[in-house]
């Protein structure tokens, strides 16, 4: 594999499969500027930046080095705090604006910050609002300046831009990299690379679905790899050797987004951040529970397909897709089978997919003039945290009568449930409040939820319910209900 480190080109053949692109930064070359806190990609102070060519420029994002495997930025450009200040030792404006601001105490999160901030100043859109200075920055914690400064400092930064006292000594080699990485891209566009480990231990990084299913026939016991935003856990926080890994991310087939006239099919491999801008125009309810779902890191690597196939009970996107009847297409060597999602998960963290089975897409039907979807995520933090509950309600109405419903549901069962008592209660009726009481009545019959770190049971099933009800109150009213409160930084 070749990728390169900030201005410098390495090539590895063969390296553990399962080392994280944190532990190759600060126990191989030494750079210990990016540091680890979480191990669980929260707290951000982790990030780098990964640079791929996007036509003739290139296009950056912000991820978390340590829930990802080294082997996936093959082909890319990774930057890190180490590589943003010019060879004279001037600090990038990134570095800059956060000292000019104070806007660090003990420093330990401060990488993270600076890098989060490097992406942000060379995003294709910049941020043009307080609200996506946060986006930004929501990935990245810290405990002892407080946010306000670094707001500051992202505020100065973005000022600054079009200064000309702004010297970005990094962007001044831009097209020497985009160069490269394209020579790169171009080799490499026809075949795989394979990194290998120890005893047949091996990360493969096919380029086609049929190489991809080729390695799974050929390695039933490999695992696969898309975000690794779920998987990189077992490595991190449960210290498990994972020998054989084989990433999609670079598999065509599963990398496409088709907009039809009657349904969205997204390719199992896009990251969230990808298919945002698509998701949120054809389903505007969705804005919000994208923009909540993990951080931008987060977003920046996490994959729709790979939210469904780990299976959790609580993975945000699942209850959407059981509301809106999506559909997935799981292929084999010997073809495709296209079936409902509310076929696909069996138990807890169990699904219908076999050895050699791989989803290869998700199709979404579109909504029709007279669908009203709403959906609500109730966890203890507002951004970058798991659901408690999580609710997506899909009804098809004439006027107030609804004609069909379908309810999602997450963490009320071990699995993502359809609500099928529920549904049936709301058919025929108006959705009005004095009309619910029944499908409440129904929730609480056909779902018995757990007690654990994140609720109660009581918690998960009264809200659920009045969750019911705020869904009708804003059908009637034709507004939000949603109650939102920041601290005022300015």
């Amino acid at each position: 594999m070749q990728f390169m480190l900030n201005q410098t080109p390495i090539t590895l053949e063969e390296y553990a499969p399962d080392t994280t692109l944190l532990e190759f930064l600060r126990t191989e070359v030494v750079q210990r500027g990016t540091k680890e806190g979480c191990a669980s990609g929260d707290c951000g102070a982790c990030t780098v930046v990964i640079a791929e060519p996007d036509g003739d420029q290139l296009r950056y994002r912000s991820i978390n080095s340590c829930i990802t495997y080294l082997g996936a930025v093959d082909g890319c450009q990774v930057i890190t705090v180490e590589g943003l200040s010019s060879e004279s030792g001037r600090l990038h404006p990134a570095q800059q604006v956060m000292v000019d601001h104070h806007a660090s105490q003990c420093g330990f999160c401060t990488p993270g910050f600076v890098m989060s901030l490097f992406a942000m100043m060379h995003q294709a859109s910049k941020p043009s609002s307080q609200e996506q200075i946060y986006q930004a920055l929501g990935g990245n914690l810290c405990r002892c300046t407080g946010y306000r400064p670094i707001i500051d400092a992202a505020k100065a930064l973005l000022a600054s831009e079009n200064s000309s006292e702004l010297v970005d000594a990094f962007s001044e080699k831009e097209t020497r990299h985009l160069k490269s990485l394209k020579a790169w891209q171009a080799a490499k566009e026809e075949s795989s690379f394979t990194l290998k480990g120890k005893n047949s231990a091996f990360f493969a990084s096919p380029r086609s679905m049929h190489e991809l299913l080729t390695l799974l026939n050929e390695h039933p016991e490999a695992r696969l790899v898309a975000g690794s935003t779920d998987l990189a856990l077992e490595t991190t926080q449960q210290l498990r050797t994972l020998p054989k890994l084989v990433f999609t991310g670079h598999v065509a087939e599963m990398r496409q987004i088709k907009d039809h006239s009657d349904t969205l099919e997204i390719g199992a491999a896009v990251t969230y951040s990808e298919a945002e801008s698509t998701l949120a125009k054809a389903f505007p309810a969705l804005t919000g529970l994208l923009h909540r779902l993990g951080s931008l890191q987060v977003r920046n690597q996490g994959t729709l397909g790979g939210n469904i196939a780990n299976a959790s009970p609580i993975g945000d996107m699942p209850p959407v897709l059981l509301a809106l009847d999506a559909r997935l297409r799981i292929r084999n060597i010997q073809g495709v089978t296209e079936i409902p999602i509310n076929q696909f998960f069996t138990g807890y963290r169990q699904t219908i997919l076999t050895t050699g089975n791989v989803i290869e897409s998700i199709i979404l039907p579109k909504l029709s003039e007279n669908s009203f979807l709403r959906i609500y995520k109730l966890s203890k933090r507002l951004d970058d945290d798991i659901s408690a509950v999580c609710l997506a309600l899909h009804l098809t109405l004439e006027g107030t009568r609804i004609l069909d419903a379908r309810l999602g549901l997450g963490g009320m069962a071990a699995i993502p449930s359809r609500a099928y008592q529920a549904e049936a209660a709301l058919m025929g009726k108006e959705f009005i409040p004095e009309e619910l009481h029944e499908a409440q009545m129904a929730l609480s019959e056909e779902f018995s939820p757990l007690s654990d770190v994140r609720a109660s049971a009581q918690y998960r099933m009264k809200s659920l319910q009045n969750l019911l009800l705020r869904a009708a109150l804003e059908c009637q009213s034709n507004q939000s209900l949603e109650v939102m409160q920041y601290a005022n930084f300015d």
